[in-house]
């Protein structure tokens, strides 16, 4: 019975995954931090020789060559390489399969060994498992997240005392696919919590355990070098210098806490609301009822872990952190609040150890405990790219190539001799198709380059607060914004906004580099900007029409 259920879950996840293998770049997937970044960063890296740059190289094709290569992270992740060598899409579908796959056989392992041991849940273990490995996640994260169960296994085993080298090779291997600052700084600094916790309540010291933490740790800074050298050695201000995060009222941030401990986060997605959360509610009133806090005290613990974990997430936003974030500056720079990230790990073993209290106190509810983790894992296949995005434009509408290529044919010069900058769309599109761009989304990038780009569009930022303190208080997207616009950037060829009093301060523009604007809405006072319509671009097969300007 194992094995067929475990068969059955792999042929569930190949099924999930195909449409990205079928329909390659047809298939919807993620735009926020994907599409509009990620992808195109990975192939501006693959194309710029720097992939193994030293740490003082640069990346000619965006911002003129301000952009360190150290901010498009290490070339020992394993996923900068499926972009060298393959396709975007292909190279996607590989990611996610290995992402998805390692997730099933984390969570499987960590239940089977640590949590359900009994064989009498084995169908609950392979069916959580399954609805967790569905679960949406960050894809340039990789096993960020849904790589924790794994490494949380091979910690548990060795803190039992197991020496066998499989848990090793685990703790070695995951940090070639994975990233520190997308979840396992915090996973390592709990797993360290957690051992300091064993020796305060007299467990004693368990150096291999405490050994095995530093051992990961230390193959995560190694593999994330180019990320330590930014942090030790290059002293120059650079943008998340001016990251302002604190400032949310309390009752603001009151609400945060119930709305993510409910409905969770788009970068560590649980999809938990509809079944998860009610199981736990009622395995929470089973134990009070019962009295059973002692008896089921990783249950009770990882209840509230769960609502602490929410609550610090919404109040690292809280204002009253402001005297401290102006003292210590770090705590602006780099975001604590993903302690957050450790949820989906901890909502499904919560969603375990539920369906456990529930099946062993309510008599005949063992099969109703199936159908729960069957209408989980049918929630949560709903989360899959192509359904969820399905509204979205297709990878081939969004980077529209074949648009680009004429765009790139009719101005008819080496693309590196211009440079461009988009209004109403991703810059990443442009970079995709090889454009050298003065606008970029990027969270590290020279805080002077933000300075001397803000002045072409400082006219625009103060006529709009939104817009201003999006620019001036973040400013990882350091786009050519405007008043009418707002926070806007994905503006489609049946979009019915024009710009009629756009200011830009075009012979700033010019001093840059730039010579031609992309942009998705006609501008009705060109002429008063220093900008000509050279010529209208379509096609089938892009969501986009490009009004392409030249400066004059």
């Amino acid at each position: 019975m194992e094995k067929l259920l475990i068969i059955l879950s792999l042929l569930a996840l190949t099924i999930f995954i195909s449409p990205l293998f079928i329909l390659g770049d047809n298939a919807h997937i993620r735009v926020h931090d994907n599409l509009d970044s990620n992808l195109a960063w990975y192939k501006v890296l693959a194309e710029s020789g720097q992939i193994t740059g030293p740490a003082n190289a640069v990346i000619p094709q965006i911002i003129n060559g301000n952009l360190s290569r150290n901010a498009f992270g290490t070339e020992y992740s394993l996923i900068v390489w499926l972009y060298v060598l393959f396709p975007t899409m292909i190279a996607y579908a590989i990611s996610q399969t290995i992402t998805r796959f390692t997730a099933f056989l984390g969570m499987y392992l960590l239940l089977k060994t640590h949590f359900l041991e009994d064989k009498e849940w084995i169908a609950f273990n392979i069916g959580i498992s399954l609805a967790f490995a569905f679960t949406p996640f960050w894809p340039s994260g990789m096993l960020s997240t849904l790589g924790m169960p794994l490494a949380l296994w091979a910690f548990l085993n060795i803190r039992n005392g197991e020496r066998l080298w499989k848990n090793y090779l685990i703790l070695t291997v995951l940090p070639f696919y994975s990233s520190i600052v997308l979840g396992f700084f915090f996973f390592l600094s709990a797993m360290g919590i957690f051992w300091l916790s064993d020796l305060i309540r007299g467990k004693g010291w368990n150096f291999r355990f405490l050994l095995s933490i530093a051992y990961m740790t230390v193959m995560f800074l190694l593999v994330e070098y180019r990320l330590v050298y930014s942090l030790l050695f290059d002293d120059d201000p650079n943008s998340r210098d001016e990251y302002f995060h604190a400032r949310l009222s309390a009752t603001h941030a009151l609400r945060l806490t119930f709305k993510n401990f409910i409905y969770g986060h788009h970068h560590a997605a649980t999809v938990h609301t509809f079944i998860i959360l009610p199981a736990m509610l009622i395995a929470l009133a089973i134990v009070f009822m019962k009295k059973k806090w002692r008896m089921e005290k990783v249950f009770v613990f990882l209840f509230l872990l769960n609502i602490v974990l929410s609550a610090w997430y919404a109040f690292w936003f809280y204002k009253g952190w402001l005297p401290l974030t102006q003292r210590f500056h770090f705590l602006d720079t780099f975001n604590f609040a993903r302690y957050h990230f450790l949820r989906p790990l901890i909502v499904y073993l919560l969603f375990a150890l539920s369906l456990k209290i529930i099946c062993s106190y309510l008599k005949n509810w063992k099969r109703i405990g199936l159908i729960l983790v069957l209408a989980q894992i049918l929630v949560v296949s709903f989360a899959n790219e192509e359904f969820l995005f399905r509204n979205k434009p297709t990878v081939k509408q969004f980077y529209a190539e074949e648009q680009f290529n004429n765009i790139k044919d009719f101005i008819g010069i080496p693309q590196e001799d211009y440079r461009v900058a988009s209004i109403g769309i991703h810059p990443a599109i442009a970079q995709y198709n090889g454009f050298y761009t003065l606008d970029t989304y990027n969270n590290f990038y020279p805080l002077s380059y933000k300075y001397q780009f803000r002045k072409i569009i400082e006219k625009e930022l103060a006529k709009n607060k939104t817009i201003r303190t999006y620019f001036d208080e973040w400013g990882g997207r350091c786009y050519i914004f405007t008043a009418e616009l707002g926070k806007h950037y994905m503006f489609k060829k049946k979009t019915k906004k024009r710009l009629k009093k756009l200011e830009l301060n075009i012979e700033h523009f010019k001093e840059m580099g730039g010579r031609y604007i992309f942009s998705a809405v006609p501008i009705d006072n060109a002429s008063e900007n220093s900008l000509v319509l050279e010529k209208t671009f379509e096609s089938k097969s892009s969501v986009w029409k490009i009004y392409l300007y030249k400066a004059i």
